[in-house]
């Protein structure tokens, strides 16, 4: 059904293991990639890890000349280009806002002019703000959020009207979206405008939720990507990693092959179109625990985590995955368990050297009161 694919943003850590998930299905892949040096270094050179049968196009999506030729002969699209990162975007608005959204613009007024067979975007788990609660009566809520003299309290977790502690659960699609955070609007802007124009233009659309994903060929250099990536780079370099609150918060770690496995999917199922699918794995892990783990993998049990009590603006307590639509609808099941990718990342993490700048980010944000 489909020949060639383009991967807007492809060069990256998520882009290229899709690369490599599609052209082992015979797909043809092109890619178009800013090569940005906050992600790719100040080299800004072709990657090393990128699969030589992968067309790569340097270059931004908000160029339309450059958007047309990168669309010219495309079957499908996966719409992957983005700024990331929660912490930076609260202070970069304008870039993030301009480089997401005008990025995707862009994308979909030149597909309006000529479709293609299937539109993937990537969304954020980021967009549900905070996952979904439950109290001990078994009432659901959803909504709530923590308040900025809460956290100057050091009163972390999600609390009822009435002051009960509330239990996190998994979070389904159907939560209603919360944006905290300039990158969180960003990416649901990113999702609705595909969902809406690109039925509009008889063109299958799929949104897809990524979780938190990790992995080989991270940005570990990059003290605004993952948490995984951050904390990796802190260890490479015999510091301990920074754990904000008390470390207690759960998250939903999918291992990068995982995901481009759930893109594959979403690409080759005829069941989807309109339909928004979580992409992580439905267990969660607490950060101290992460932190812990990934310091014992890489023979640094002697980094004790460092637990900060510092918050950030725009952070979430709890948020984890219910993958029951992806499963049901594509058919998606994560091969990797936290512990399989962990090992499996080990081997690539051995060979890499990062700058720790975990630090300078953590300086910035508090100079800007967006931490405390």
């Amino acid at each position: 059904m489909f020949s060639r694919i383009l991967i807007t943003g492809g060069a990256g850590f998520i882009g290229s293991h899709l690369s490599d998930e599609l052209l082992a299905r015979g797909y043809k892949v092109r890619v178009i990639d800013s090569l940005l040096p906050q992600v790719h270094g100040a080299s800004q050179q072709r990657p090393e890890y990128l699969c030589d049968d992968v067309e790569l196009i340097v270059g931004d999506v908000r160029d339309e000349e450059l958007m047309a030729k990168a669309l010219d002969g495309v079957d499908a699209v996966f719409h992957l280009a983005a700024a990331v990162g929660v912490g930076q975007s609260m202070y970069q608005i304008a870039n993030y806002s301009d480089a997401n959204c005008l990025g995707t613009a862009t994308l979909v007024e030149l597909l309006a002019k000529r479709s293609v067979a299937k539109l993937v975007v990537a969304s954020s788990m980021s967009v549900y703000g905070e996952g979904l609660y439950r109290s001990s009566s078994g009432e659901i809520h959803q909504g709530v959020e923590r308040k900025l003299d809460q956290l100057k309290r050091r009163e972390w977790e999600v609390c009822g009207q009435d002051g009960e502690r509330l239990q996190p659960i998994p979070t389904p699609e159907s939560k209603t979206p919360s944006v905290a955070s300039v990158y969180a609007l960003s990416k649901y802007y990113q999702e609705r405008l595909c969902l809406a124009t690109g039925p509009a233009y008889g063109i299958p659309t799929i949104a897809l939720r990524f979780f938190n994903v990790y992995g080989a060929r991270q940005a570990l250099s990059n003290p605004y990507t993952g948490v995984m990536a951050i904390f990796s780079s802190r260890i490479l370099n015999d510091r301990a990693p920074l754990v904000n609150e008390d470390g207690q918060q759960h998250r939903d770690f999918i291992y990068v092959k995982d995901v481009a496995l759930a893109c594959r999917l979403a690409l080759e199922s005829e069941d989807s179109s309109g339909c928004v699918f979580n992409v992580g794995t439905g267990t969660c892990c607490t950060i101290e625990k992460l932190a812990r783990d990934l310091a014992r993998y890489l023979d640094h049990e002697d980094l004790e985590p460092e637990i900060t009590g510092r918050y950030r603006i725009g952070d979430i307590r709890h948020c984890f995955a219910d993958i029951s639509r992806a499963r049901g609808i594509l058919g998606f099941r994560p091969r990797y368990s936290l512990e399989a990718g962990l090992t499996e990342m080990l081997d690539w993490l051995a060979e890499q050297t990062a700058e720790d700048l975990a630090h300078a980010a953590s300086h910035e944000l508090m100079k800007r009161g967006l931490s405390g």
